[in-house]
């Protein structure tokens, strides 16, 4: 989902949902929707060298300077687009254009890393997080948190909004990414030869009796993120344009009266045993 982040930070060919104005407001009101749900325990002790990989347009990268004020941040991405976003926030810390697989540090050099929606996008997730695990000093952290579009269910649920849906997990693939990839945090972190992995699956749900929910995660998160897809969908001839506007109709009224919506994120942490 998160990180646009975005082709970023890979060697995938493209973000598949775009750089417009559109998809940066989408990420920060993701970013707001998701706060307290994926963050409340995203902190790291003053006088620490974090380096975040994937920042993206800065969303994420907000939350982690507000919650730890007294640690150090490096972000990194390779989207210059992205980037411009992020110092136009004027959120402090450094930022750098840079691929994640040919990161300009020294192994050792950081205390922690924090890694969100970013495997998502990239094309050799493992790899990545080899290479990761080599920056961190021994007894460091690296925190990682991705959705898992396979765990999403919704009512009503029509065969269009299905289509659509699984046409933004198909487009995804084709650049070389995997939207199902919290599913595998666990794998990938204890192959990377991190110990100590512990996963926690957080739940968002949203139905009319939550209308903030409704508003700030399906209406303005989802339904946005779709969206976002169809060009990439429709060129790769993936869905009918006319199918895929319908599905997207029918997903924006699973966030509506009458409607409920639940998607499941993964958020694991593993230590770098040295």
């Amino acid at each position: 989902m998160d990180r646009h982040t975005r082709s970023r930070m890979s060697s995938t060919p493209g973000y598949v949902h775009g750089y417009s104005a559109e998809e940066e407001r989408r990420l920060s009101d993701q970013a707001g929707a998701l706060a307290a749900l994926l963050h409340q325990d995203t902190w790291f002790p003053p006088g620490s060298l974090v380096l975040e990989a994937g920042c993206g347009t800065g969303a994420q990268t907000a939350l982690v300077t507000a919650a730890s004020p007294g640690a150090r941040l490096i972000s990194v991405d390779r989207s210059a687009p992205s980037l411009r976003a992020a110092r136009a926030r004027a959120l402090g810390g450094e930022l750098l254009c840079g691929d994640i697989n040919t990161l300009p540090f020294r192994d050792g050099s950081f205390d922690h890393i924090f890694v969100c929606f970013v495997l998502e996008h990239l094309s050799d997730p493992p790899g990545a997080l080899v290479h990761l695990r080599r920056l961190l000093r021994p007894g460091g952290t690296c925190t990682v948190i991705e959705g898992d579009h396979g765990s999403c269910y919704y009512h009503p649920e029509t065969p269009e909004a299905a289509h659509a849906w699984w046409a933004l997990v198909r487009a995804q693939a084709a650049v070389g990414g995997d939207a199902l990839v919290g599913r595998r945090l666990y794998p990938l972190l204890a192959g990377a030869g991190f110990e100590e992995v512990t996963v926690s699956p957080r739940m968002v749900y949203a139905d009319e009796s939550r209308p903030g929910v409704q508003d700030g995660f399906v209406q303005r998160t989802i339904v946005p993120m779709v969206e976002g897809a169809r060009e990439r969908a429709v060129r790769l001839g993936l869905v009918d344009p006319d199918a895929f506007d319908r599905g997207v109709a029918d997903l924006r009224r699973t966030g509506g009266p009458g409607g409920t919506f639940c998607y499941t994120f993964f958020r694991a942490t593993g230590v770098n045993p040295g």
